[in-house]
């Protein structure tokens, strides 16, 4: 029981994919504009993770190691698609406007490492809490960072006015702001957990 719970708690504070681990930095700055997109991008991603780490799980003594890699891909670019055709299909307004960086979930450091570094090696148990754990701190700190980006740089949060737009400075939903938002973000979660 402890190991389950520090499996599935390690994702979440120790091992954060962003402020942690320092992985997946791309869709982190580039879709973290508001809180919302922060989110869904985050959640999208816990999908694949958890999927994608119990299927490996399940197959990892099927899997010859000269092909361990694709199949890997395979395995996740499957729920990827899943998740990109359902989001087309019943939120296409949030499919537009997180668009190229569903598909590039695929290639994602978080997920492929993740089903190399534990899913390969653990029961498909340990390996669902450790998709879930690493899911939810990605989506907790896309959310977070996403929120204050979307609070500073344009007065709301999750949609919701504040204050005036116009009292907004503009930095913090381009990409300088990105970059300076996480830097603070990280340095505070460095403080927090030592």
């Amino acid at each position: 029981m402890n190991k389950a719970i520090k499996t599935l708690t390690n994702g979440i504070l120790r091992e954060n994919p962003t402020f942690g681990l320092v992985l997946g930095m791309c869709p982190t700055l580039a879709t973290t504009t508001s809180a919302i997109n922060g989110m869904s991008m985050g959640l999208a991603t816990m999908f694949v993770l958890v999927c994608s780490n119990v299927v490996i799980s399940l197959l990892k003594n099927l899997i010859p190691d000269k092909v361990r890699i694709p199949s890997f891909i395979v395995i996740i670019a499957t729920f990827v698609t899943l998740v990109q055709l359902t989001m087309q299909a019943y939120l296409p307004a949030l499919y537009d406007t997180l668009g190229l960086f569903i598909p590039l979930i695929v290639v994602n450091c978080i997920v492929l490492g993740r089903a190399e570094a534990f899913a390969a090696k653990n029961n498909v148990g340990l390996s669902l809490l450790d998709g879930l754990g690493m899911g939810i701190g990605f989506t907790l700190s896309l959310t977070v960072l996403g929120a204050i980006r979307e609070i500073l740089g344009s007065g709301s949060i999750f949609g919701l006015q504040v204050y005036p737009d116009s009292y907004a400075p503009l930095i913090f939903v381009l990409a300088p702001g990105a970059f300076i938002c996480l830097a603070y973000l990280m340095a505070a979660m460095k403080k927090i957990v030592k």
